[in-house]
């Protein structure tokens, strides 16, 4: 079971058939061990919650909205040598608006290389999520939609979950972030079935809602802290509660 304590969702019913199914990654089968996707463990340690509380907040948030801008508005990648040299320039970034930090040059480098290639210290699998994939595979088409970079690939070759998909949306090879309909509609010209026989699981509302829009049913999953159940949408609450959903 999920280790924190939620209130079951409501068992919505999805409509049938249903011959496909779309994950997201990032607390939906993926958690990242130090809680934050940008800070990683040893970034964390250089900009750490306690040294940045230390600050004044204004400045804080500055930096981090410069940073996250500067990201989206670089997305459109090619390689794990972009992804390097684009996380670099971020961390770098945060680093100059925050120098009270006093974190080096080469302290940068190690911050970047952790991030782009320490797949274990990046990267946990939910519970069950494993476990759900086998589950499913061969019954339905399976595919996942992610906002994400690439060295996700390597990653989920790491953790075995590749060869459970028969199709991959990846962000960053179209420059743009889910909810944006073009991740939609990549996916399903990939996975090559009715949007309406297709589910999308994912942890945001905001996403999901993008992927009903696509004519795709969604299905919440609130594994991830402080996060529950919201009413009019399926819910599950860790990855093995789909195979109940879907009946």
């Amino acid at each position: 079971m999920c280790p924190h304590e939620k209130k079951k969702p409501p068992m919505l019913k999805l409509k049938k058939p249903v011959k496909g199914i779309f994950f997201d990654l990032g607390w939906t089968l993926l958690a990242p061990p130090s809680g934050d996707w940008m800070f990683p463990s040893l970034a964390k340690q250089y900009f750490s919650p306690e040294k940045l509380r230390a600050l004044p907040k204004e400045r804080v948030d500055a930096a981090l909205a410069k940073g996250t801008a500067f990201l989206d508005a670089h997305h459109l990648l090619n390689s794990m040598e972009e992804e390097v040299a684009q996380f670099l320039a971020y961390y770098t970034m945060l680093a100059k608006a925050l120098p009270e930090l006093g974190i080096t040059e080469t302290a940068l480098q190690k911050i970047t290389e952790d991030k782009v290639q320490n797949w274990e210290g990046g990267f946990r699998l939910l519970p069950g999520a494993k476990e759900a994939l086998e589950a499913l595979k061969g019954r339905y088409r399976l595919g996942v939609i992610s906002d994400t970079w690439p060295s996700i690939v390597p990653v989920l070759e790491h953790f075995g979950l590749s060869a459970y998909f028969d199709c991959f949306t990846f962000s960053y090879s179209l420059g743009v972030f889910k909810p944006h309909l073009k991740m939609y509609e990549d996916a399903l010209q990939k996975m090559g079935l009715p949007p309406e026989q297709t589910v999308f699981v994912d942890d945001s509302l905001e996403n999901l809602e993008g992927a009903r829009k696509a004519g795709i049913q969604p299905v919440l999953i609130h594994w991830k802290p402080n996060s529950g159940p919201r009413e009019g949408v399926a819910c599950i609450s860790e990855p093995m509660e789909l195979l109940k959903l879907l009946g």
